[in-house]
């Protein structure tokens, strides 16, 4: 699998939901279960996950870990 950040990140599938409990969105990313973003707007929580998923994906990188592999890629194997 290709290891280019910006690659990933737009294959990666992400989601947004309301949480009624913190009355804000919540931006997921499927690829990544324990991460998530919590803002008022969606475009804000949106941003805030895919942020945060490019950060950990920097990490991840620097450190020789495995990348997860995209949902959608997965289907294809």
């Amino acid at each position: 699998m290709q290891l280019n950040r910006e690659w990933l990140l737009e294959r990666y599938t992400f989601r947004l939901v309301w949480s009624e409990e913190d009355q804000e969105h919540v931006g997921l990313c499927d690829e990544f279960p324990g991460l998530s973003w919590l803002d008022p707007t969606q475009e804000a929580a949106l941003a805030g996950i895919r942020q945060l998923v490019a950060d950990s994906l920097d990490e991840m990188i620097k450190d020789g870990e495995p990348l997860p592999t995209p949902i959608a890629q997965k289907a294809k194997e």
